[in-house]
């Protein structure tokens, strides 16, 4: 392709694609060069396109890479299982945690230090920046269906108490930069979370589920 082409085959691009093509971009420089590596500079070469098409969208860098995040968030979404029993709905959506954002989660602890250092702020404020504002957690969900059923009694809990499953698995793979074994799972389930609520059956089940 000859430099005269390039600018013909830019033009046609517009609005939504254009846009992805540029984040798709911009995660790409991200997860290779991390954050002092993420100029508009490198995402505009990448992308094929100029920097004022970047400046135009994303005026700051911090605007740039907030939105590159928020699409590879969403795009990971950790299901929320429906499947009439706590202990099972809680396997599972920590299962999916694992498959679906482990390999983010430990990425992110990694590339975006020089962001954290420079804006003084943390992974778990970008977590609830990049967070649906007003939406429950998976384990907010699965907890409420479960007090409907009688399995755990009525009574008011502690954020801190309803999400430490999470919080563990995260914990995890921020210390060991893997995904967290199937395990691992189980006992943070079954012997921390179930009797921290006052599950009524209290002595998990089996651990091949």
């Amino acid at each position: 392709m000859s430099l005269n082409q390039q600018p013909r085959q830019q033009q046609r691009r517009r609005g939504t694609e254009l846009e992805d093509a540029i984040l798709d971009a911009a995660w790409e420089v991200l997860t290779e060069h991390g954050y002092s590596g993420f100029t508009y500079e490198a995402i505009a070469a990448r992308a094929g396109t100029s920097r004022p098409v970047l400046y135009r969208r994303w005026p700051q860098r911090e605007d740039m890479l907030m939105a590159t995040l928020r699409k590879f968030w969403i795009s990971q979404p950790v299901t929320v299982p429906d499947l009439g029993d706590l202990r099972d709905d809680a396997i599972g959506y920590l299962r999916s945690a694992v498959a679906g954002r482990s390999r983010m989660i430990t990425l992110l602890s990694v590339q975006l230090n020089d962001y954290f250092r420079e804006s003084g702020t943390s992974f778990s404020e970008l977590r609830d920046t990049l967070r649906a504002p007003g939406r429950n957690t998976g384990l907010e969900t699965i907890l409420a269906r479960a007090v409907e059923r009688g399995e755990v009694p009525a009574r008011p809990r502690p954020a801190r108490v309803v999400n430490l499953p999470f919080d563990l698995i995260r914990h995890d793979m921020l210390m060991t930069l893997r995904p967290v074994p199937d395990e691992s799972i189980i006992e943070i389930v079954d012997d921390v979370w179930l009797p921290l609520i006052g599950h009524r059956d209290g002595e998990g089940g089996d651990a091949g589920t």
